[in-house]
C-alpha cells in the first residue's frame, strides 16, 4: 500500500471528490459514511474508510456545521462570581460530566460567567447572534432573568437545579429534599437532639429543598423546628464560618450541625474547633455533595452524595437531544424533560 499522504498533490488537502474516486463511489456516499449514516453497506463503508485513511482526508467540520446551520459549540453558563466557580468542587464535577459526553462528539464547550447585569447583556447579545447551538445553565437563583432570556431567544437550554416546581426549561436535579431529610434522620438516630442547620441561599431552589427535607425529618420525629438553630450561608467556606459562629452564639448547647454543602461544613468545622468543640464527640457534623473535601477532612466528613458528574452527563445528553429537534418541537407542550437523580448518605467519622 502506498505511504499515507496527509495532503494531496502540491500540498493541498485531499477533497471529498478524491476520496470518492479512490473508493470507486459517489461523493454523496462518502458523505454518508463520514456522517455515520446507516444507509451504506459494510463493503462500501470499508472501501470509503480505507480511502480516507490512505489519503489522510480530514472532514471540514466547520463547513459541515455551517451547512447544517450549526456551530458545533455549546455554552456552559455560570451566573456566579469566578472565584466561587474555581473554589467549589461541585462545578469541576459538572464540567467533568459534560466533558465525558462531548468527548464522543465534535461539539466544543464554551465556559462563560454571567454574575452581573453587564455580563448578562453581553451574553444575550452573543446568544442572539447564534454563536452557540445550546446552553447549559448551572447554579441559577430564583430571581435570575437569564434562563427566561435564553428561552425567549429560542436557544435550546438545560438547567442544573430547577428554579421552582414549575421550571419551564428542561432540567437535571438531584433529590435535594430526600438528601436533607436523610441527613437529619441520621443525626437523630445518633442520639442528637439539638440539630443546627446551615442552609445555602434560600433563593436557590435546591438549597430550599434541602432545608425543607431537614424540617420534615425533625417534624416526623416530634421535634420543634427552632428558628434559632437555622442560619443561612452562601455555599462558601467563609459563609460556613460566619453561620457557625452565629449559631454557637445563639445556641451554645447545639450538639449537631447539618451544612448544605461540604465547603460550608469545612468552614463550620474550623469555628467548632476554635471554640474547643470536638467532632463528633461534642458536635456531630454532616455536609452535602460528598466532594473531595469530605473525604480529606479530619475527621472525614459524613456527607450526602449527589451524583454531580452524572448530572453533568445527563444535562449534556438532554441538551444535545434538544439541539437535534426541530425548533417547533422544542417548544411543544410537554416536551421539556425534568430529571431528578437520587442522593445517598455516606457515613464517615464526623457523625
Amino acid at each position: 500500500m502506498a505511504e499515507r499522504q496527509p495532503y494531496g498533490r502540491g500540498g493541498r488537502r485531499p477533497t471529498l471528490e478524491q476520496v470518492a474516486a479512490r473508493a470507486g463511489v459517489g461523493r454523496g456516499t462518502v458523505s454518508r459514511v463520514i456522517n455515520g449514516s446507516p444507509r451504506v453497506s459494510e463493503r462500501t463503508r470499508a472501501a470509503v474508510q480505507a480511502a480516507v485513511a490512505e489519503l489522510g482526508y480530514v472532514p471540514n467540520t466547520a463547513a459541515r456545521a455551517l451547512a447544517a446551520d450549526r456551530t458545533d459549540a455549546i455554552a456552559l453558563v455560570v451566573p456566579e462570581p469566578e472565584r466561587r466557580f474555581f473554589a467549589e468542587p461541585y462545578f469541576s464535577d459538572i464540567v467533568h460530566g459534560v466533558g465525558l459526553v462531548l468527548a464522543e462528539t465534535e461539539v466544543q464547550l464554551l465556559l462563560t460567567f454571567a454574575g452581573g447585569d453587564r455580563e448578562r447583556r453581553r451574553l444575550g447579545q452573543y446568544l442572539g447572534a447564534q454563536r452557540v447551538d445550546g446552553v447549559l445553565l448551572v447554579s441559577v437563583h430564583a430571581d435570575d432573568p437569564l434562563p427566561d432570556l435564553v428561552d425567549q431567544l429560542g436557544v435550546p437550554a438545560v438547567i442544573s437545579g430547577r428554579r421552582s416546581e414549575d421550571e419551564a426549561l428542561s432540567s437535571v436535579d438531584s433529590d435535594n429534599f430526600g438528601g436533607g431529610r436523610v441527613a437529619v434522620e441520621h443525626l437523630l438516630q445518633r442520639g442528637r437532639s439539638t440539630i443546627a442547620m446551615i442552609t445555602g441561599p434560600l433563593d436557590v431552589y435546591g438549597a430550599r429543598r434541602r432545608h425543607d427535607g431537614c424540617r420534615a425529618a425533625l417534624a416526623a420525629a416530634g421535634h420543634r423546628v427552632d428558628p434559632e438553630l437555622v442560619e443561612q450561608g452562601d455555599f462558601t467556606e467563609e459563609g460556613g464560618r460566619r453561620a457557625m459562629a452565629a449559631l454557637l452564639a445563639r445556641r451554645p448547647d447545639l450538639d449537631a450541625v447539618f451544612a448544605g454543602s461540604d465547603v460550608m461544613a469545612a468552614g463550620a468545622r474550623l469555628v467548632l474547633r476554635e471554640a474547643g468543640r470536638r467532632i463528633p464527640e461534642d458536635v456531630a457534623l454532616v455536609g452535602y455533595d460528598d466532594s473531595v473535601i469530605a473525604r480529606h477532612m479530619e475527621p472525614a466528613l459524613t456527607s450526602v452524595r449527589q451524583p454531580i458528574v452524572e448530572m453533568g452527563r445527563e444535562m449534556t445528553r438532554l441538551l444535545l437531544d434538544e439541539i437535534a429537534k426541530r425548533p417547533e418541537d422544542r417548544s411543544a407542550p410537554g416536551r421539556r424533560s425534568q430529571l431528578v437523580l437520587p442522593t445517598e448518605l455516606v457515613v464517615r467519622d464526623s457523625s
